[in-house]
């Protein structure tokens, strides 16, 4: 790596681990507290910096969602129930999701479907909404009202494929992200997939079921936008070798409101000089400056997947398992969830937390989770995370065992938020859903998340800071 292209500094690691099953407690100086600078402390209200958690789990009398003494789940839909707008039963598969302010008081929830082909119950076609006819998979949407009633619960977009995360614009649509390449012909679908889609949850016959091409086909899983100019970052979870790349989308009309994304535009994949393999970098705090964004020669993927195809001598950066994405002051924040070199990574780790600087093109590790790590998690793989009122992250668990909702303070402590307990294997043994699509109400007292197996949507409210 010469020092024109990019520049490398590191700083040492400050950790004081603790354990237990319901608080495992680290603190760090240096680059984790840059994780939330000017994102999370802007909804931190109450001045808080981020104390340690809300006390033990309570074991649920009703066997769903163990929750800290003083807090309470409600249900509000559950896999195999009726839609409200009578178009079907809810769909299996509840994943990524967001929140957004509604009239009177209202939230509007949209909500991923991760259905592949095999999905026990598919997402409704619906008229107008549906993109191919035998894809299974799409979004719903809830409205709730200031109480945290459902009063409604409808199709938003069928007929698309492992629709797993995703992200908000600027203009309170959601991007919802197909993480599959299948091809027309392929599972017996009949259009090609692997996009994403626009949706609006107020009025969904605005974006109708029209896939945003120019944003590449590719295993998308989550998406940020450049409040400030309208760029759109993407993260590929791509399942082997080569594993997925980082993105970012220019759209001819940035910013444009809703329907904007559809003009086109151009997209560019992240090039660190001299490092092919992001699983590589295990020190808290490195950075590099001079990151490249290289043109994607064929974004449509018509023969060769983009992580595949041709960047030039210098190649293009690869990651395992890249998932969760959100915007948050001046900067663009992105998780692998875990690296494994038996699976063809150069290295291994169990999660990391980038932060990417768009003026100054700076690239910088800001977490790693794992053993002789950073923060050391009690269960496994960080996947969707989001910001809390408090100041610190939401981070859902998917991994082996047990899953939780884990809180992260600012102060880089971890403690325990909830923990499923609704699945029950044939035996008797609980074979635990992992937790998907965090988020909290536009005023923060109420946090939602979803079980993906049975699919089940939950509203958590509570003394929350």
């Amino acid at each position: 790596m010469s020092s024109a292209e990019s520049h490398l500094r590191a700083t040492r690691r400050q950790v004081l681990a603790g354990s237990g099953a319901a608080v495992a407690s680290v603190a760090f100086a240096g680059a984790f507290t840059e994780l939330f600078t000017g994102t999370a402390g802007a909804l931190d209200r109450g001045g808080h910096t981020g104390r340690t958690g809300y006390g033990p789990l309570v074991p649920d009398p009703d066997g769903l969602l163990d929750l800290p003494k003083g807090f309470r789940h409600r249900v509000l839909s559950r896999e195999g129930d009726p839609l409200r707008s009578g178009e079907g039963p809810v769909p299996s598969h509840c994943d990524g999701m967001a929140a957004f302010a509604g009239r009177h008081g209202h939230v509007r929830l949209v909500r991923n479907h991760e259905n592949r082909v095999d999905a026990a119950i598919r997402v409704p076609a619906v008229e107008g909404l549906t993109y191919d006819p035998m894809g299974k998979g799409g979004c719903t949407a809830l409205e709730l009202d200031g109480r945290g009633n459902v009063l409604g619960e409808r199709v938003a977009i069928a007929g698309t494929a492992v629709n797993c995360a995703g992200g908000r614009t600027p203009w309170n649509t959601w991007l919802t992200c197909e993480e599959t390449e299948d091809r027309a012909g392929t599972n017996g679908y009949t259009k090609d997939h692997g996009f994403v889609f626009e949706v609006d949850g107020a009025d969904p016959r605005r974006t109708g079921a029209v896939p945003l091409t120019a944003m590449g086909r590719f295993q998308h899983e989550a998406i940020a936008i450049d409040p400030a100019n309208g760029i759109v970052y993407e993260t590929e979870d791509a399942f082997e070798k080569p594993f997925g790349l980082f993105y970012r989308f220019l759209p001819q009309k940035p910013l444009g409101g809703t329907g904007s994304l559809r003009a086109g535009g151009h997209l560019e994949a992240m090039r660190v000089p001299g490092v092919p393999d992001l699983s590589v970098v295990q020190e808290t705090g490195t950075s590099f400056t001079g990151v490249e964004w290289v043109p994607v020669p064929d974004p449509l993927a018509a023969s060769t997947p983009i992580r595949f195809q041709d960047f030039g001598p210098k190649g293009i950066t690869h990651a395992q398992k890249l998932e969760g994405c959100y915007w948050g002051g001046s900067c663009v924040y992105f998780v692998s969830s875990f690296a494994h070199s038996a699976e063809g990574s150069a290295a291994d780790h169990q999660g990391q937390v980038w932060r990417y600087e768009p003026r100054r093109r700076r690239l910088t590790l800001v977490v790693v989770f794992g053993p002789g790590a950073d923060v050391q998690l009690p269960g496994e793989c960080p996947d969707n995370i989001c910001l809390a009122p408090d100041g610190g992250l939401m981070v859902c668990e998917d991994g082996d065992g047990a899953q939780h909702v884990f809180g992260l303070t600012r102060g880089g402590e971890v403690y325990a938020m909830a923990r499923g307990r609704q699945n029950i294997g044939t035996a008797g043994e609980p074979a635990w859903g992992e937790f998907a699509g965090v988020t909290f109400a536009p005023d923060g007292g109420t946090m939602f998340v979803n079980c993906y197996t049975p699919g089940t949507t939950f509203a958590v409210t509570g003394p929350w800071r």
